[in-house]
């Protein structure tokens, strides 16, 4: 069925105006740092993957910082701006070096993702459904993206799909991983009707936890904290609750009262290994207090 054009919205007309020239211009200088630029052009892909992780990891430090303060502040705002700057032209670099070798370049990767969308999306731009499912909904996303495996060519390299399971990357960070293998789970059936069985599964657990605490068996409790924290995830995934981000900001909060901690013992010419564990207990509750002080509105 072919599709007619939907109208322009004002954003795509003010991105046709302004953004189009902006991205073919970063194309062009990526060209060109390839060309003339000794890094750049001894660079591939498996050289980039680092950076492009690394760059991933500084656009979610950016949004935390932004969810914590809520104020949007300028500064922020254009540190975000940047960051998201820094992973496309990972996107950008990565293109290039495959538009080099005649395989792809930026047009073909904007036009799949584009073509994916509308195709995942056949509620708003028509297309054909998925029998047994409600567009718009993660059972439908999950069926979808099934099909289309399942439609896809095997190579000698990554063999024809067939589990469920086979779309999550191997090398996602363990909680999101632990997150993702779950919403594909959930997509075939497979979950706790309610988060009541989460939490009853995380003190089934526990209590495996205890047990092989108890039998001085340190894989066992190695196996059992890891299921623990499998069934800790799949709870903040029933919650839409992101485990990584949740754990990220934690830590943060840690590392915030900690150093009130550090600052807090210095004024008295001390450091945490001299400090008592009730001193430094005492000192963690009054860093706890100085912080939301700091927060409360004057």
């Amino acid at each position: 069925m072919t599709r007619s054009p939907a109208p322009e919205t004002p954003v795509v007309s003010a991105l046709r105006r302004d953004a189009a020239d902006d991205l073919l211009a970063l194309a062009d200088t990526m060209t060109r740092l390839r060309r003339d630029c000794p890094w750049d052009r001894t660079q591939t892909v498996k050289t980039l993957r680092s950076y492009l992780l690394e760059e991933a990891h500084e656009v979610l430090a950016v949004l935390d910082e932004l969810e914590n303060d809520g104020s949007g502040e300028p500064a922020r705002v254009a540190e975000h701006r940047d960051e998201l700057g820094d992973l496309l032209l990972q996107i950008v670099f990565q293109s290039e070096i495959q538009r080099e070798a005649g395989r792809f370049d930026l047009g073909d990767v904007c036009r799949a993702i584009n073509a994916k969308l509308i195709r995942r999306h056949p509620h708003l731009f028509g297309g054909e459904g998925i029998e047994g499912t409600t567009p718009g909904t993660q059972e439908f996303w999950e069926a979808m993206k099934r099909r289309e495996r399942e439609a896809a060519p095997a190579s000698t390299t990554r063999p024809a799909k067939k589990s469920a399971l086979d779309g999550v990357p191997r090398h996602l960070p363990a909680l999101l991983r632990a997150y993702r293998t779950g919403e594909k789970a959930r997509g075939v059936g497979f979950d706790w009707p309610t988060h009541d069985g989460v939490l009853a599964k995380i003190e089934e657990e526990l209590g495996e936890v205890r047990q092989a605490i108890g039998a001085g068996d340190k894989d066992a409790v190695a196996a059992e904290v890891g299921d623990m924290l499998y069934a800790i995830t799949n709870l903040a995934r029933h919650f839409e609750i992101d485990a990584e981000a949740a754990l990220r900001q934690t830590i943060g909060r840690f590392e915030e009262r900690f150093r009130v901690v550090e600052d807090l013992l210095a004024a008295e010419g001390r450091t945490p290994e001299k400090a008592t564990l009730d001193e430094l207990e005492e000192r963690w509750q009054a860093a706890k207090r100085l912080i939301a002080a700091r927060a409360a509105p004057p």
